[in-house]
This record gives C-alpha cells, structure tokens and sequence, in this order.
C-alpha cells in the first residue's frame, strides 16, 4: 500500500466515524425545535475509496434503518434487478458507494409514506462525502431529490422528463456522468408500465455501465 492510498484510507475512515456520529437532525434541526428527528439517528451510507460508481438515493427507509444496511428492502430487490448484480456485488464496497441524500430515515407523514431527507444532511455532509470519491466515474441517481442536487438547473420539471432525458446527463465529455433513475419502489409499478422505453433503452445501457465498470 502507498503512503497516499493509506492516508485517503484513514481520511475516508475519519469520515465515516464523523457521519457515524452525527446527530445534527436530532441537536438541532434547521426548521426549529418541532421538527427534530421522532427518533434516534442512524446514518446508513457506503463511502468507499475504490468504487467507480456512486449510488445516490434518497432516504433510508424504515427496514433499511433497523438493519444499518442500505436498500436492504423490496426497492433494492428492484435496483439490483435493473442493475443485473448479486447481493454480494451490490454490497461490495470496491465495486459501488451508496450514499443517500439523507442518511437517517426520516419517519413517515400523516399518510403512511416516508418524509423527504432530512434537509440538514445534504448540506452538512454531501459534498465532503463527493470529495472524499474522486474517482467516481458515475453517479446513478435514483429518484428526484438526487436528480435535484446532481443536475441542479439542468433537471427538467419532472422526473419523468429527467430521465426521459438521460442522454443529456450521460453522455457528457467532461465532468462525471449522470444516469437518472426513477426510484425503484414498488409504488412506481404502474410508472414503469406507462414508460415502457425504461426497460428497452435505458436498463441496457444501466448493465453495460455497470459491467464496465465494476470488472
């Protein structure tokens, strides 16, 4: 090992005791005292020194808080479907990095369904976490609040169109690509019938990116 790699090591592993440990949602939530965390944090994310490919999501969900492990759900049944890996593929560290826009679940609202990320997270954490990532060749970022922070003013109205537009964040000649995604819930089952060009244009080019680049 070289003395640079052993030193972003140690870099990246400060970072993740920093992320590990923090409870900002919670201390001091940015729209005041009602809005703190309802429970005790637990950052969920996968920062890694050797993955080509970041996986950018949303929020953990509830099954994903209990276990600590991300998608550890239905939806990452679906994202490792599309993306054609194993669970141990997916979970291996030097093949992919898995970091959330918020890294603790965020509780549900009045209807059931999970709240947004936290809004203290992202601008807390997120570009410390990219920078750590250099090599990051590409970034999959699955659903709008992703799709939001890493195509800033080049994301469309909805996310249909975003993704409907995937060329134009893919096929890039400098910078990192972006592939967006629609989150692989099961609640989107009808999205992906009615877009029925997700599956016969943009998953074959998901695979081949992932097989290029996790060899």
């Amino acid at each position: 090992m070289t003395g640079t790699s052993q030193q972003d090591d140690e870099l990246i592993a400060a970072l993740r005791r920093d992320i590990s440990g923090c409870r900002i949602c919670r201390d001091a939530p940015l729209k005041g005292e009602g809005d703190r965390l309802p429970h005790e944090p637990r950052p969920v994310a996968v920062i890694s020194t050797k993955a080509r490919i970041l996986i950018a999501g949303q929020a953990p969900g509830l099954r994903v808080h209990e276990s600590g492990l991300p998608f550890n759900d239905a939806s990452g049944n679906r994202l490792r479907e599309w993306m054609d890996v194993s669970r141990d593929e997916f979970y291996d560290s030097n093949r992919f990095a898995i970091v959330p826009m918020g890294f603790c679940f965020p509780g549900y609202d009045a209807k059931g369904s999970d709240l947004p990320p936290r809004l203290e997270c992202a601008p807390q954490w997120r570009q410390t976490v990219l920078d750590a990532m250099p090599q990051i060749e590409l970034v999959l970022a699955v659903g709008q609040y992703a799709q939001a922070w890493h195509l800033g003013a080049g994301r469309m109205k909805t996310m249909t169109e975003t993704v409907h537009n995937w060329r134009n964040y893919f096929l890039v000649n400098q910078g990192i690509s972006v592939l967006p995604l629609p989150h692989p819930s099961w609640r989107n089952s009808a999205w992906l019938k009615k877009n029925p060009w997700f599956g016969e244009e943009m998953l074959p080019v998901l695979r081949g990116c992932v097989d290029r680049l996790t060899r």
